[in-house]
């Protein structure tokens, strides 16, 4: 029974059973603890609840928690009003029948006693049930948005990944294919790398992160595949922290960062040059690099797809609390540099 019991009934079973309690504890310690107390608790209690559920009625059927501001307070302020002195005369009316001789000639006095006592707690009960369901509204409003904001961000990575792996395949098939006559061995086991990355490309869609051990595994086939276009002008060099493998990262962020650096660094060197590719932990983050030999000519910084949507995805992700930079480190190398929080 006590199960089905909504979350306002209990409030009003509570709040009148607290009221009740309050009295009979100052009517014990005080003595003036009696029958005619004890009726009039009851009274109070039954009516109370009776007048308040009814003045609740009301409140959801001209939907008045959904106004402005300015009106509620005036049709609270009115609703206590005539709820307290409906409350108050019917108390005088039971309190009259019950000892008529006691209010034989002081019934307006009593009136306006009670009166005063049952608009202060109606006055309580209507600021309670009020910033009840203010709390409520603006918890629902805020879980609402945050699972808008959730949907939009999912929405937009789907986009960008979908964006990303077209780019990606389509620099694939051009490294195929140039082998296709020259060397047709090479070209299968290139397809089958192509196969690898696709198959974990398409995995990587399902899930907003991935692990760092993951990610490294599609860029070395990728950077495979590219080796055939420039064979030994592209040299490849890796420092990785084996505990950072299972760390997340956001699919294909890496695999980006690296084709960058091969369209705007390598390719532009005549004699090719180096990519060197870091992951470690400082300072609670994790920090990833890639180095390539190369200078930043123009403003790279964000003009291009790649960059813009690693920036975007750690923005959706983390926030303020990731950065994406890319600068020359040297008058020979550039560096590209991603700070994420440990999770």
């Amino acid at each position: 029974m006590f199960k089905r019991l909504s979350k306002y009934w209990w409030c009003q079973i509570l709040g009148w059973g607290a009221y009740a309690f309050l009295y009979f504890f100052f009517g014990y310690f005080f003595d003036f603890l009696g029958t005619s107390m004890l009726i009039h608790v009851l009274e109070v209690v039954v009516l109370g609840i009776l007048i308040t559920h009814a003045f609740r009625a009301i409140i959801v059927k001209f939907k008045w928690i959904e106004k402005p501001f300015e009106n509620v307070a005036i049709y609270f302020f009115f609703g206590i009003l005539v709820c307290a002195a409906l409350d108050s005369f019917l108390l005088t009316c039971l309190a009259w029948l019950i000892n008529p001789s006691h209010l034989e000639f002081d019934f307006n006095n009593y009136w306006l006693k009670v009166i005063f006592q049952q608009t202060v707690f109606l006055a309580l009960w209507a600021v309670i049930y009020f910033m009840w369901h203010y709390v409520e509204e603006s918890r629902n409003s805020q879980l609402g948005q945050l699972k808008l904001e959730a949907t939009v961000r999912t929405l937009e990575l789907k986009t960008i990944k979908s964006q990303l792996n077209p780019h990606f395949i389509f620099n694939a098939l051009n490294s195929i294919r140039a082998l296709v006559d020259e060397n047709p061995r090479r070209a299968r086991t290139a397809i089958t790398e192509l196969s690898n990355i696709l198959r974990n490309s398409m995995q990587a869609d399902k899930a907003e992160t991935v692990s760092m051990e993951n990610e490294l595994s599609i860029v070395k086939d990728y950077l495979a595949l590219e080796n055939i276009r420039f064979e030994e002008r592209l040299k490849v060099q890796y420092d990785i922290d084996p505990e950072t493998l299972e760390l997340p990262i956001p699919p294909l962020m890496l695999q980006t960062l690296v084709e960058n650096a091969i369209k705007h660094g390598i390719s532009r060197e005549v004699n090719g040059g180096l990519i060197l590719i870091g992951s470690h932990v400082h300072d609670m983050q994790h920090e990833i690099t890639i180095r390539n030999t190369g200078q930043i000519i123009e403003n790279l910084n964000g003009n291009g797809f790649g960059l813009a949507s690693t920036r975007q995805r750690l923005g959706l992700l983390f926030g303020r609390r990731a950065s994406f930079e890319i600068y020359n480190l040297d008058k020979a190398t550039v560096e590209a540099k991603v700070l994420m929080p440990l999770l």
